[in-house]
């Protein structure tokens, strides 16, 4: 956490995130995830939390929809956020709304993209305007041409740095956490997030949505395809590297 994170100090221009409010059985969830993470990292026996002792009962008011918390780890086999990703673009017959502070994806993900695009689904992505690693940003933007060719739009948050990382698509199904869209978020680190599943908290998020396209840019493929030669061998030679950045 540093101060450009809640714009006392400005680095990259104005940076947006975005954070929820949890309450009630939910925290459970990431409490559990803390604590078991604390202890694989505790070589002591002594010092290791007993996890029971942090779960406590709590009165919620009634809620409609659904709300679950997840992590991933590099430790285990289950690609979680990634999945999560693949299984919204999929299975969204309306639109899907992603932004994310880096776009290094595989050909999965931009696949998924892709034909969800051509089958008439509204996939828009908003990225940063203003980067916080150069090379990162590069490699973000040399997948602009083919999802833009393929239908996909995508915006670049012209205030400055957007660092959130949300997930919205057909009003049913939304994503606030920490993944990236990239290999290190998917395959690397210990990721968390909460989805929400015909949650009131969903339409807040497409109003944050909205609010941040409007003052957005739209690239267009002709945008795209005026790269300058000498960046786009740039750009081909930085994703050699892409799976760890």
């Amino acid at each position: 956490m540093t101060d450009e994170y809640i714009n006392e100090k400005e680095r990259f221009g104005h940076w947006k995130d975005t954070a929820a409010l949890l309450r009630g059985e939910g925290v459970w969830n990431l409490t559990e995830t803390f604590l078991r993470l604390w202890n694989f990292e505790v070589d002591d026996e002594r010092e290791r939390e007993d996890i029971s002792a942090y779960r406590h009962d709590v009165v919620t008011a009634a809620a409609n929809g659904y709300v679950q918390p997840f992590s991933d780890s590099p430790l285990d086999r289950e690609n979680v956020a990634e999945n999560f990703f693949l299984n919204v673009i999929n299975k969204a017959s309306d639109y899907v709304y992603i932004t994310t502070p880096y776009l290094v994806i595989a050909n999965e993900l931009q696949t998924a993209l892709c034909l969800a695009a051509k089958n008439g689904v509204d996939v828009r992505l908003i990225t940063p305007g203003i980067p916080d690693k150069k090379n990162v940003y590069y490699v973000t933007q040399s997948h602009y041409l083919p999802l833009l060719e393929a239908g996909v739009k995508i915006y670049e948050y012209t205030p400055g740095f957007l660092h959130a990382k949300m997930v919205l698509s057909d009003d049913q199904v939304g994503l606030i956490g920490t993944v990236n869209m990239d290999y290190r978020s998917f395959y690397f680190h210990y990721e968390c997030g909460i989805a929400f599943y015909n949650a009131p908290i969903l339409r807040d998020i497409k109003d944050d949505f909205i609010k941040t396209m409007d003052v957005s840019h739209e690239v267009t493929v002709a945008e795209a395809k005026a790269t300058p030669i000498s960046r786009r061998i740039w750009r081909t030679l930085l994703k050699v590297f892409s799976p760890i950045m």
